[in-house]
């Protein structure tokens, strides 16, 4: 009873967007993406406000991120390219991922999601489905990230893809999951996308697999 009664009281914040004040706003730079320095107060758990303060926001468009799987062969897409972010991790700086880009104010979250898997890696996709929305770094970064897992046939998948004028060099793998799962346990998969997708993926991937096979023998009855 006593989760159940946590639970219940977490379920909505106790606190909105009234409960700010804001009581300024700069942009410190505008680029690609945007630096932005707030003064703000806000209200206290214990009642009361907070002493004014200054944030620095990094303002990004939104992501959409892919897993895509084929259940018939029980494997998953990488992308592989080289990423600013990590210029200085003691690796490389080159990481393994899942499909991702950002939303165009006028494209669905689907439509990213399919345009992005066949520039990326040239997959067309089938059946999408919601895995979870979630912020990858709320404390300093308003980007919100959708994630989907897409069901994907992998014949003839590989090489090398991407946007010239975006500057891509996008290499793609097709891993089986077993080997997905343990390169994730080596910290090779060490992105966020990565770590959330496939930790649903184990408890899902039975019921896909058996819903494929399903499917499969449906069609080969049809067919005959």
């Amino acid at each position: 009873m006593a989760f159940n009664a946590e639970t219940s009281s977490l379920s909505a914040p106790p606190f909105d967007r009234d409960d700010i004040e804001l009581t300024a706003r700069e942009t410190l730079h505008q680029g690609f993406f945007r630096l932005e320095a707030m003064e703000l107060r806000h209200r206290l758990f214990e009642g009361g406000w907070s002493k004014p303060m200054r944030r620095e926001v990094h303002h990004r468009f939104d992501a959409v991120g892919v897993l895509l799987y084929d259940p018939a062969r029980d494997a998953l897409v990488l992308v592989e390219q080289f990423r600013a972010g990590a210029i200085d991790d003691p690796v490389s700086p080159w990481k393994l991922e899942l499909v991702a880009g950002l939303v165009d104010k006028d494209e669905s979250l689907e439509d990213v999601a399919r345009r992005e898997s066949l520039e990326e890696a040239g997959c067309e996709v089938g059946s999408l489905t919601l895995i979870h929305t979630y912020y990858p770094s709320p404390g300093a970064c308003n980007e919100r990230v959708t994630l989907f897992c897409g069901l994907v046939n992998t014949q003839g998948l590989g090489g090398i893809h991407g946007l010239d004028e975006e500057h891509e060099d996008i290499r793609v793998h097709v891993v089986a999951f077993p080997a997905v799962w343990e390169l994730l346990g080596q910290g090779r998969l060490d992105n966020a996308m990565c770590l959330i997708g496939l930790h649903w993926l184990a408890g899902q991937r039975a019921s896909l697999r058996a819903a494929s096979q399903r499917a499969l023998m449906h069609s080969e009855t049809d067919e005959e």
